[in-house]
């Protein structure tokens, strides 16, 4: 684990929830030490036409949802026998938005291709909510970080071959910027995490606050 997040989550026990596979990615290149749990039966239809609220509310709604799940953690220690450790969780949320129009997730091939279409060529912007909430005394702080996102100009033909790797569907805006969908974006400015769908830059910052 990195010296920041080491000193910053030193007995706690820190859980991921999500079931983004490139969130958890991003905490292993960190190496932080986590659980997943995912987070069930949360509906990500638009909260808010207001991007940042819509990004916070999800990113909230998630964590409060696995929070549920979580009992105290006992660990074994050879000196002091069985311990509780006390959970600290983590939700986020990602959407694109084109000229204030929020796109999440495709739905089908045919809104992924109407998606990447629409950002062909375009600058959009990339919002990421996360929530952390402390199981123990109910501390709950959440912030969001942004990103701009131009593209190329896409032909029809590229957009295709990229749907067909299946890769857009699952993903906010239809695209995976640490995937194959690289090729898509022609420049980005702020940080390539938050777009991937995890800033870390924000997480130290509420992880900061939150053990304060």
């Amino acid at each position: 684990m990195s010296a920041d997040f080491t000193k910053l989550l030193d007995g706690k026990r820190f859980i991921l929830a999500s079931s983004s596979p490139r969130r958890a990615e991003i905490l292993r290149q960190a190496k932080v030490d986590f659980e997943v749990i995912f987070p069930e039966n949360i509906k990500e239809s638009n909260i808010s036409t207001d991007p940042v609220s819509h990004v916070l509310e999800l990113s909230k709604r998630k964590t409060e949802n696995v929070a549920k799940k979580v009992s105290e953690f006992v660990i074994k220690t050879q000196n002091r026998g069985s311990i509780g450790k006390d959970s600290l969780l983590l939700g986020a949320d990602t959407i694109v938005v084109l000229n204030g129009e929020i796109l999440g997730k495709p739905k089908d091939i045919e809104d992924a291709f109407r998606i990447l279409k629409k950002l062909s060529g375009k600058e959009h912007k990339v919002y990421t909510g996360i929530t952390l909430l402390d199981k123990k005394n109910g501390k709950i702080l959440n912030g969001y970080q942004l990103t701009k996102v131009k593209f190329n100009q896409l032909k029809d033909e590229e957009i295709e071959k990229y749907i067909k790797s299946g890769e857009p569907l699952d993903k906010a805006g239809a695209y995976g910027i640490q995937g194959m969908g690289n090729f898509l974006v022609e420049r980005i400015e702020g940080d390539l995490d938050n777009v991937i769908g995890l800033p870390l830059r924000k997480l130290k910052e509420l992880l900061t606050k939150i053990r304060t």
